[in-house]
Order: structure tokens, then C-alpha cells, then sequence
């Protein structure tokens, strides 16, 4: 039996310690839109997704999915799987298709979107943004997968002393100052960047 193209799922809040009882919405979503989360899930494992498609349920942050479970054969998986991106590790990284950053440290982690970071103190020329992805653009980040969740590529660069130091200095440009004030104190290990695909929706 073929897949069906969309799929009637309830959708329903899954809020830790929540005593109150939440409404559950009934929707019609298409099933690529359901297979991305799945995939953000389960990542592109026909195995896996198969299993999540016959359970018919699935947690995505605080909300939960149900639906009519699906027994989906392998080439019909196959099929829908192949509709999606595949990890290229030997894409480089394209600066200017950059969307979101994230800085770790030992207890820290410093999410960041384009359209955030992009924005100009007054009198400034430039953006943190513009300065950050230069800067990490010439410490060459490292190639990891490509995020379903994201809808991106994923890299990875090791944060020097000397990035750090430059990273610091550039803070002073965002606008928000809990946030520089956050880079400019916290140990920072590494910085993961999200870089979508020319063309891909998001």
C-alpha cells in the first residue's frame, strides 16, 4: 500500500511537570512535513524511520505528534528518504549561505540566527555577524553532517585563543548586550555553524 500524502495527526503539549490538561489539535499535515521531524529525530536511517512511522508517535520538543501508524515497506522508505539531502563532507564552507551560529563552552551554549546577529549598533558600519563569520570562515571549519533538524549543513570549528580574543572584541557590535556580554565572558571551546543549501527551503 502506497503512502498516503498527507496524514491526520494530533498534536498535543508535552510540557515537563504540567499538571494541566492541554487541548490536543487535530491537523492534516502533509507527509514530508512530518518526515522532517522524524528525520530530526531519527536522521536519514531507513531503519528507524520505519519503526517511528509504525509507532505513530513522536516527541518534538514540547510537543507531541500522533497519528494512524504506518507499516511502511523499505522501498517505499527508500523512496521517501531519497527526497531529502544527503551528509556531503566534501562540501566547504560558504560563508555568505551561514544562517545560525551556536558557541559552547563548559556550561555554556550561545545560539545565535543570521537575522539576530546581522543587526547594527548605531553609527557601525558593520555587523557582529559580518566580522564572526568572516573571522571563523578563516579558521576553516570542519565539515560534521548535514542537520535535518536545521535544515543545514553542519560545521565545526575548534575555538583558539586567538579566535576567542577576536570573537570577544567583535561582540561589542550586537545589539544585545546580555549576549555580548555572555561571549565576552564565558570560556568558549567551539563554535558549530549552520549553513543551508542555494535553494533549499527552510
Amino acid at each position: 500500500m502506497a503512502l498516503p500524502e498527507s496524514i491526520r495527526v494530533k498534536l498535543s503539549s508535552e510540557d515537563a511537570g504540567s499538571i494541566s490538561i492541554t487541548p490536543v489539535v487535530v491537523q492534516t499535515m502533509p507527509l514530508r512535513e512530518l518526515m522532517d521531524l522524524i528525520l530530526a529525530a531519527a536522521g536519514k536511517d531507513a531503519a528507524r524511520v520505519r519503526v517511528l512511522l509504525s509507532r505513530g508517535n513522536l516527541v518534538n520538543g514540547a510537543s507531541r505528534y500522533r497519528w494512524q501508524p504506518l507499516d511502511a515497506g523499505e522501498e517505499e522508505v527508500g523512496a521517501l528518504l531519497a527526497l531529502f539531502p544527503d551528509p556531503e563532507p566534501g562540501r566547504d564552507f560558504l560563508p555568505d549561505g551561514c544562517v545560525k551560529v551556536v558557541f559552547h563552552g563548559p556550561s555554556t551554549r550561545l545560539e545565535l540566527t543570521r537575522e539576530i546577529a546581522m543587526r547594527k549598533r548605531m553609527l557601525h558600519r558593520n555587523s557582529f555577524w559580518e566580522q564572526m563569520v568572516r573571522t571563523a570562515s578563516g579558521g576553516v571549519p570542519r565539515y560534521v553532517t548535514y542537520s535535518y533538524r536545521e535544515k543545514a549543513d553542519e560545521y565545526r570549528l575548534a575555538i583558539t585563543p586567538g579566535l576567542l580574543r577576536q570573537f570577544r572584541e567583535q561582540s561589542r557590535l550586537l545589539t544585545y548586550s546580555a549576549l555580548a556580554a555572555q561571549i565576552a565572558n564565558s570560556p568558549l571551546e567551539y563554535l558549530t555553524l549552520f549553513v543551508a543549501r542555494a535553494g533549499a527551503a527552510r
